[in-house]
């Protein structure tokens, strides 16, 4: 790894690497051992970044678009060339088998270009004024323009691609950020950060500062940030944005997302798709599958082949090739799955597989006979578990689904075009994905939520609204 000492990390201000501030030790989730070192900055270094986040946005806002874009693809082209390095850092600090880790970073390398792309074509518009006569022979010409400096907060999860999602578009449209990363994987968003300034970034255009939450809220409320951008627990996310002030803020937030596998649908591949959404990554993903509800008549071919394809699944080291299930982020975590397990499992709830804990990992589990009231199903469970419950009338599984505090994404496995523009009508999501699992996404759609679950989208073209502002040119032509 390219760092000042084999286990010591800088961060960054500006194109400044530092080094100052208390250290911190980033452990790897498997087993413990040493990854690296960084450090928390002190105060002075989070002001220096806000200042020079802000000083850099006069040279940011100018760049042309072409620069902005051979920028994008350079680091993209970097990123692809380090991509083995990536990989095992994800292993490590995040836990991240290494076979989700390579689809991590080639997510992260078509996030960078298509990035480049749409920097070079964000809309502006020219619009006619006359329609009524005090107007006649004007016309209206319309651009955007990036907002400034930007606070982005990221998650421990995708501690690689989420940080794209946020960087990638806010270089596409000139605009400068501060990137607080989670104190659990702040490695990846250093390496990031180097490969930027490596390809050319104005100098304060990009910091990154693994500070504490603590540090991280003081500077939500600040003013010379124009955009809060957060990924992260509905819980927090809310609270960050009460403080916020004036700016703009995006929230990309927790679900408990809901799959429908209705009567005509093939119950073999529904459950090998459902497996893999709701266990990948042990469950760590806002998009994770977690309340399945299936017609009543396939009921029981659907969760044995689920029960097949669960334990089918390889649990263990996430830096062994064939792993498919490694450690959840913290044995804590495993702990309060294990707990929410317990609790359902005395209620009433039956254990189809799984149930078992060993320090950080939690193997797979399916729970059947629960209730709506158990935090498996009311809340985010952000762990391998899902619930498989059954349906008798679509109306049902609409308000099933629907029943629930969030509302990011859903999925419906269905030959009935009928059933799923019903489905894609009443959810109460921001997406709907036809025949395969509420855990896919295309890296460039619009992705987000309703109610707990967010306000905005994310993907670069829609990211980059977020991040622009509309002005007006009113032309004059008497």
């Amino acid at each position: 790894m390219d760092t000042e000492t084999p286990q010591s990390w800088a961060y960054y201000v500006g194109n400044t690497r530092r080094t100052d501030g208390t250290p911190i030790e980033i452990r790897a989730c498997y087993d413990g051992s040493l990854v690296g070192t960084t450090f928390r900055p002190p105060d002075e270094a989070i002001e220096e970044a806000v200042n020079s986040a802000v000083t850099a946005f006069e040279t940011a806002s100018r760049l042309p678009a072409y620069e902005r874009a051979e920028i994008l693809r350079a680091m993209s082209r970097e990123v692809e060339s380090r991509s083995e390095e990536f990989v095992r850092i994800l292993a490590l600090e995040a836990g991240k088998p290494v076979k989700a880790g390579r689809v991590e970073v080639d997510r992260c390398i078509f996030n960078l270009r298509n990035a480049s792309e749409e920097a070079q074509r964000i809309e502006h518009e020219l619009i006619p004024l006359d329609l009524l006569p005090a107007a006649r022979n004007r016309w209206g010409m319309i651009r955007r323009f990036p907002l400034g400096a930007i606070l982005a907060i990221t998650p421990f999860n995708f501690p690689l691609n989420l940080v794209a999602h946020k960087v990638a578009p806010a270089i596409a449209s000139g605009n400068t950020v501060v990137q607080k990363p989670a104190s659990k994987t702040p490695l990846c968003s250093l390496l990031l950060a180097q490969v930027a300034y490596d390809a050319g970034i104005p100098d304060g255009m990009l910091n990154v500062l693994p500070c504490s939450a603590e540090k991280a809220e003081g500077m939500v409320g600040d003013d010379r940030f124009k955009l809060l951008t957060f990924t992260g627990s509905s819980e927090i996310g809310w609270q960050l944005k009460s403080r916020a002030g004036k700016k703009k803020v995006a929230l990309e937030l927790g679900g408990n997302a809901g799959a429908i596998i209705h009567s005509d649908a093939d119950a073999d591949d529904a459950a090998k798709r459902c497996a893999l959404g709701g266990f990948a990554y042990s469950g760590q993903s806002c998009i994770s599958v977690q309340r399945i509800f299936v017609h009543a008549s396939i009921f029981d071919r659907f969760v044995a082949a689920l029960e097949l394809a669960t334990n089918a699944l390889k649990v263990g080291d996430p830096l062994d090739a064939n792993t498919d299930v490694g450690p959840m982020i913290t044995p804590a975590d495993a702990e309060r799955v294990e707990n929410w397990i317990d609790e359902a499992v005395e209620s009433g709830a039956e254990l189809v597989t799984g149930g078992k804990r060993e320090g950080a990992i939690y193997h797979p589990t399916v729970l059947t006979h629960t209730k709506p009231q158990m935090k498996v199903n009311c809340l985010e469970v952000f762990g391998p578990v899902v619930t498989v419950e059954p349906y008798r009338e679509l109306e049902q599984a609409f308000a099933s689904v629907n029943d629930s505090a969030f509302g990011l994404q859903a999925g419906i496995f269905t030959n009935d075009n009928r059933a799923l523009f019903q489905a894609f009508e009443k959810l109460e999501v921001g997406g709907v994905v036809a025949n395969d699992v509420p855990t896919f996404r295309a890296d460039h759609m619009p992705y987000g939520g309703t109610k707990d679950s967010g306000t905005g989208r994310e993907g670069a073209r829609y990211a980059i609204e977020e991040m622009t502002e509309r002005k007006i040119l009113v032309l004059n032509l008497d």
